[in-house]
């Protein structure tokens, strides 16, 4: 079997064999699940360097590499009857692009392997175009677990177009990681939300009216929380904080 039959054979398992990818999404499990995946697929990244280095018409070889891919998630989208299911599936096929696909493609270090991922994107916005799915690498996610991402607080920040470094999530992520960390029970309370909230925000991310909810999260809780912290005002900022992962986790969770 050639190097190219091997490599757009694999293509379509590099993302529809991954189950679950937000399972494994939290500090303690991403690195080895993500390491258990690259494993998997390294003989996979061989192939298709292999055959990237042997072929004269590189554009057309990585073309075909990408769409084989985007292919195969069309037509397993196409065969699920039921559009909220299709929709919840196409959400965890673009999860398991930006986790476990790019990360992977792009650590193996090929002269292939950054044609390909920018190919692959390429190829899911024409399949997909109201995705915003974007290239993603393993060590700036890893980089985001030691940051501690604000989940929800990012979520409802990125509705209101709001940039990862505004004022609101800054003084957010300031006030859990120099007073909410620093109280008896802070370190449980945010260990409960980074279990909590990747999945209560994929579940907000699966309802038609999920800007609704999102600005809703930001009236009730967020804005409010945000005044609390500008008047000092921190146990109370904490009681509404802990009231909103509660909240959202019996409505989403």
């Amino acid at each position: 079997m050639s190097y190219y039959t091997e490599a757009i054979a694999g293509m379509p398992g590099l993302l529809l064999d991954i189950r679950e990818p937000m399972a494994n999404y939290t500090k303690d499990m991403y690195e080895g699940a993500f390491q258990q995946y690259y494993d998997k697929n390294c003989m996979l990244f061989e192939s298709l360097e292999n055959g990237y280095n042997s072929v004269i018409d590189k554009e057309q070889y990585i073309e075909n590499m990408a769409n084989a891919l985007g292919d195969a998630a069309a037509r397993f989208l196409d065969g699920i009857s039921k559009r909220g299911d299709r929709q919840a599936k196409l959400l965890d096929f673009n999860f398991a692009l930006a986790a476990y696909v790019f990360p992977a493609v792009l650590k193996y270090g090929g002269n292939s392997s950054r044609p390909l991922a920018e190919a692959v994107h390429k190829v899911w916005k024409e399949h997909f175009p109201k995705t915003n799915v974007h290239i993603s690498d393993y060590d700036g996610i890893m980089k985001g677990f030691k940051r501690k991402s604000c989940y929800i607080t990012t979520a409802v920040c990125e509705t209101f177009k709001k940039p990862d470094d505004c004022y609101e999530l800054t003084l957010l992520r300031d006030y859990r990681d120099n007073y909410l960390m620093n109280q008896e029970e802070g370190e449980e309370i945010v260990q409960e939300y980074y279990n909590l909230a990747p999945t209560i925000v994929k579940h907000i991310n699966k309802k038609k009216d999920s800007k609704k909810i999102y600005a809703d999260i930001w009236s009730d809780y967020l804005s409010p929380c945000i005044s609390l912290i500008e008047e000092g005002k921190n146990e109370e900022c904490q009681e509404l904080y802990v009231k909103m992962v509660r909240g959202l986790q019996k409505l989403y969770f």
